[in-house]
């Protein structure tokens, strides 16, 4: 380039102080069709490397192909090739993802003027390498103890948003970053929740040190609406927002479409008791008198990573009026759920009848709870206490291969159409994590889900126990009313019949001797 040693000099000590003017101007880059080509830098790349430099910790919020990854480790290469001693290390969902980054990496590095490289590749390996400066990159996938054992000086977390378990991985990681270590996390988004949906929104909050940054798919100086319109012609609506719109809340493979859980969210309400001896049973609205309920309990172990958990809702009009979620064992479980099934009129009581649920159903009763929930063991059918005992019905629900799906769509269902309301907002973040994983609904890694699915059970028994047991009371109730207005009458001119009135004969919903036909009888 007609170099002197002077020119040389001031352009190493500027590229050493300029990340975006290094990159700019000596960085290159592979291109698919026209092969090794500059890296001329965009106005939204430079902002990052410059954002990178500037801050500690940096969070990206970005479309695809944008070449954020690329700008990534141009800045890598930088930072190794004029800082000596620095160990970074690249972390992705698979090892090869990771490995590839490390790759552009080595090529930009492998690419620079001979008189720019101050310090030379001395150690190279596949998913990492060393220059002779002490500065190394290596590549680790996120599963086992990644990185641990050492001292960090950048850590780079591709595709953050689809890690499993970054929780658990920020947790081990951080503290190797104690020392000044720096931090980039990029992705697309993938629904809400997860460790990245979480830091990126906290960080727009200023409730954490993430520095943040977002590239939509107009950023880019040559895509037009036209453009999008082209690209996005064969894209689902979740594609897009996941691809090109940087959408959390319509991206993401959650069972509740994000639209309905952003509707969830922005009606959440606080309670208006937070009681209970340990202040976890929360009370929206307190029972009324005449109204039915419908109480849904899943048990715990009260020693693990998962709650007992409780909900009641209002039968008429899908409410969630109260919620109990905490780290209680089942024999102390039983009472508690007594005491709310009574206080809301003695509610439709039902429970997982898992190996611990049915320690807490058979607790309940020799408590004797006037309206458990009994099920047919083959049908999984709801049925009363009496053709239960009469038929081989177990107390409880049943939670199966057959019947979990059905719950999971019922609920769903409920939410989809604004069947039930939620006010918690402990179940919307369990919802924000329930997701498809292999084509199965659970929670993501290291979350809950244990409120989602009491919620499912309880779209599902309103469903089908008020249906079914609906018709079955309008009959009854039909057939009441029936004999009540016969024409039939007694002659009073009979010895004994002498004024003689009929008893006023009510329907099965007005005298309390039938109540408890109900499919929600008061006991």
């Amino acid at each position: 380039m007609g170099f002197t040693k002077k020119d040389m000099m001031a352009e190493i000590v500027r590229c050493g102080k300029e990340p975006a003017y290094f990159c700019n101007k000596y960085a290159q880059i592979s291109h698919p069709m026209r092969g090794l080509i500059p890296f001329e830098i965009y106005d939204f790349q430079e902002e990052a490397l410059t954002a990178f430099k500037k801050n500690r910790f940096s969070v990206i919020l970005k479309a695809r192909q944008l070449g954020i990854s690329t700008t990534v480790a141009a800045y890598v290469c930088w930072l190794m090739l004029f800082h000596r001693d620095k160990n970074v290390l690249v972390v992705a969902t698979k090892l090869g993802t990771a490995t590839n980054l490390v790759k552009k990496i080595k090529a930009i590095h492998k690419n620079l003027p001979p008189w720019l490289k101050i310090a030379e590749i001395s150690i190279d390996n596949r998913q990492s390498f060393e220059l002779s400066n002490g500065s190394q990159v290596k590549a680790s996938s996120t599963s086992g103890d990644a990185g641990r054992s050492e001292a960090l000086s950048l850590l780079v977390v591709d595709e953050a948003a689809f890690v499993e378990g970054m929780e658990e991985l920020w947790a081990g990681l951080y503290p190797t970053l104690s020392t000044g270590g720096r931090c980039i996390a990029l992705s697309t988004p993938n629904g809400v929740g997860n460790w990245f949906h979480k830091t990126y929104t906290e960080a727009e909050e200023n409730k954490n040190d993430f520095h943040t940054i977002k590239l939509p798919w107009d950023v880019h100086p040559e895509r037009d609406q036209e453009w999008f319109e082209k690209e996005t012609r064969n894209m689902s609506r979740r594609e897009i927002a996941q691809e090109l719109e940087c959408n959390f809340n319509a991206s993401g493979e959650t069972v509740i479409h994000g639209d309905d859980l952003r509707e969830i969210v922005d009606n959440i309400s606080d309670p208006l008791h937070r009681t209970g001896f340990d202040r976890n049973y929360w009370i929206w609205k307190p029972a009324e008198e005449q109204r039915d309920y419908l109480l849904v309990a899943d048990v715990a172990r009260g020693d693990g990573s998962d709650f007992s958990v409780a909900h009641i809702f209002d039968v008429a009009t899908m409410e969630q009026v109260a919620e109990y979620q905490g780290k209680i064992t089942p024999d102390r479980f039983a009472p508690h759920l007594h005491s709310m099934a009574t206080e809301f009129n003695n509610a439709l009581l039902v429970i997982e009848n898992n190996s611990l649920g049915i320690g807490v159903l058979t607790r309940l009763q020799d408590l004797e709870y006037p309206n458990l929930y009994y099920s047919m063991k083959s049908t999984h059918e709801y049925v009363d206490e009496l053709t239960a005992q009469a038929n081989g019905g177990i107390p409880g629900f049943t939670m199966s291969m057959k019947t979990r799906p059905l719950v999971i769509a019922k609920f769903e269902e409920f939410v989809r159409n604004k069947l039930i309301t939620i006010n918690s907002m402990r179940l919307a973040n369990e919802i924000k994590t329930f997701v498809w994983h292999n084509g199965r609904p659970q929670a993501m890694r290291s979350y809950n889900d244990d409120l989602v699915i009491a919620g499912a059970i309880g779209c599902w028994v309103r469903e089908t126990a008020l249906t079914v047991n609906k018709r079955e009371q309008e009959y009854k109730k039909a057939m009441l009313n029936g004999m009540s207005v016969s024409s039939t009458s007694f002659s009073t001119k009979i010895a004994g019949q002498q004024g003689y009135k009929p008893p006023r004969t009510n329907s099965m919903y007005g005298d309390k001797s039938f109540h408890d036909l109900s499919w929600i009888s008061k006991g």
